[in-house]
């Protein structure tokens, strides 16, 4: 494999390591239903440009803007009564284009 084609092979394989899950909630599916957002777990250290360029390069869609929040980990109670903190998380909303529909079940490949 020639040096471009491992770049663009890393590139693709980054693509796939930024959105971990599609975050289905409530709210995640009003926000669907009205303004044509959705919700995305993504990778802690993704930028607002990794997630746009993910999500138009799997989903085949036009995406008009991404807004991240950094989600702090629950407070979880052991069974001796020690406190411990889960792991935080890093969540995105993703408007996409009127019209276009995104389907989170399938991948262009």
């Amino acid at each position: 494999m020639s040096a471009p084609d491992a770049a663009h092979a890393a590139a693709r394989e980054r693509l796939y390591a930024v959105l971990l899950a599609p975050h289905i909630t409530e709210k995640a599916t009003n926000l669907g239903d009205w303004s044509n957002q959705h919700a995305f777990k993504v990778a802690r250290d993704a930028t607002k440009r990794d997630v746009k360029a993910a999500v138009q390069t799997l989903f085949g869609v036009t995406v008009l803007n991404v807004t991240t929040a950094r989600m702090k980990g629950k407070v979880k109670r052991s069974a001796r009564g020690r406190a411990a903190r889960a792991k935080g998380w890093k969540k995105a909303y993703v408007r996409i284009a009127e019209g276009e529909n995104l389907n989170h079940t399938a991948v262009e490949t």
